[in-house]
């Protein structure tokens, strides 16, 4: 068997597809005219969480005596998660109203992608999901009354032409998507 389909099947790649595209693609159609940036935000959260729990395979040891480099392979898993969810996203858009702006979209599945991989290096590849949907759900709580710290705390939930958030949402997901790429799981 060649690596690529013993990888796929090691992190459950189908079954993070299936959840993810259930979050992202099947959601927003349901809700329809209810659409919110509520809504967007915990749905956006719910399928980077869900693909972000197969960043660690079954044996952390085993991945790690492989005689080819992790490093890049780590960085297009997750960029891949990144792109089909926010793909996923901006191509359910089209069935809500109001639809989230492409920028936001960007910005949010970027920063909750690096959330991903600050949890899966923190605590492990099952835990990939702690972190971008706990703070997506802890944006939505945050009163827009802050102001800029607004902004910043609560990314997911600013508008698309915050620079608070934007910047935010930048740091996170270039710390995030470093330290995974780097140091990889958990044990």
């Amino acid at each position: 068997m060649r690596w690529t389909v013993l990888y796929v099947r090691s992190r459950h790649l189908a079954v993070s597809l299936a959840a993810m595209l259930l979050c992202v693609a099947a959601f927003p159609p349901l809700i329809g005219d209810n659409w919110s940036t509520f809504l967007a935000t915990i749905s956006l959260g719910a399928a980077v969480a869900v693909a972000g729990v197969g960043l660690s395979g079954q044996d952390i040891d085993l991945d790690r005596t492989a005689s080819f480099r992790w490093p890049p392979r780590r960085l297009a898993h997750l960029l891949l998660i990144g792109a089909v969810a926010g793909g996923a996203m901006l191509a359910a858009q089209g069935f809500v109203d109001p639809p989230m702006d492409t920028g936001w979209v960007l910005r949010n599945a970027a920063g909750l992608l690096g959330l991903t991989g600050l949890a899966a290096t923190l605590f492990g590849g099952q835990f990939g999901w702690t972190l971008p949907f706990g703070w997506a759900m802890t944006a939505v709580f945050v009163p827009r009354t802050a102001g800029q710290f607004h902004d910043i705390l609560a990314w997911p939930m600013a508008p698309a032409d915050s620079a608070a958030a934007w910047w935010t949402a930048g740091l996170v997901f270039a710390a995030g998507t470093a330290a995974y790429t780097v140091a990889g799981a958990r044990r």
